[in-house]
């Protein structure tokens, strides 16, 4: 996989990252891993964020882990899944706060796990990790993709105004020393999981928090409906 599969705007700002050998080293290492397991997403999927975020319209990052490691369900966009594909348990629990704190009804969760609706108004779903080998999570833990996906949030940082940071769980929020907080908001809670969202992610009003930052900086609100 090459640096060519990113778009242009992103790719410009990222050549350092992209020519260090850590990432050169990451990119033999994953056409291997391809070569002898199946690994998700697909090749031409992995950068499916930043072709639907531009970098210029960021306006909010949701961070996550690593992509799902089902068939079917990573398709280069943190949490979310295509059309048709069975709900993860994390993203119903996101559809359940997001109805407590906005009161937008829940989408089938059975069908319809696709947040492109958010990406497409600003909202960087980004990974931390963003390939994964089939059934096994965390797989492409400490390959390199860390410190490419730390430059991108470094990146924010530095050249954007105001950025809300979604971070949701202890992984997470360890990209905080990344971030000028004095510039940009940093929302921090539990994470999702079923494991985790009764320890403070329920009732934490991310969405409506979020706009609440955007609002008053100037910036347009994210409709968070799926419908």
């Amino acid at each position: 996989m090459t640096a060519s599969l990113l778009p242009p705007d992103w790719s410009a700002r990222l050549h350092k990252a992209l020519s260090d050998p850590s990432y050169q080293a990451l990119q033999s290492w994953l056409s291997a891993e391809r070569a002898s397991h199946v690994v998700y997403p697909p090749e031409e999927e992995v950068f499916t964020a930043f072709h639907l975020t531009s970098f210029e319209a960021v306006k909010v990052v949701i961070l996550g882990q690593d992509p799902y490691h089902g068939e079917g369900q990573a398709h280069g966009l943190s949490f979310s899944v295509k059309p048709g594909v069975k709900v993860p348990p994390s993203l119903r629990n996101m559809y359940k706060e997001l109805e407590r704190d906005l009161g937008v009804a829940r989408v089938d969760p059975k069908t319809n796990g696709d947040l492109r609706p958010w990406a497409t108004q600003g909202v960087l779903l980004l990974n931390t990790v963003l390939t994964v080998r089939a059934s096994e999570a965390n797989s492409h833990r400490r390959r390199g993709w860390e410190r490419f996906t730390d430059e991108v949030i470094r990146l924010l940082s530095a050249e954007k105004e105001h950025v809300v940071f979604i971070l949701w769980g202890k992984p997470a929020q360890q990209k905080l020393k990344l971030i000028d907080t004095e510039k940009h908001t940093a929302l921090m809670s539990a994470h999702p999981s079923p494991l985790s969202a009764r320890n403070g992610f329920f009732e934490s009003a991310p969405y409506s928090k979020t706009n609440e930052a955007l609002v008053a900086h100037g910036q347009a609100e994210v409709s968070w409906s799926l419908d």
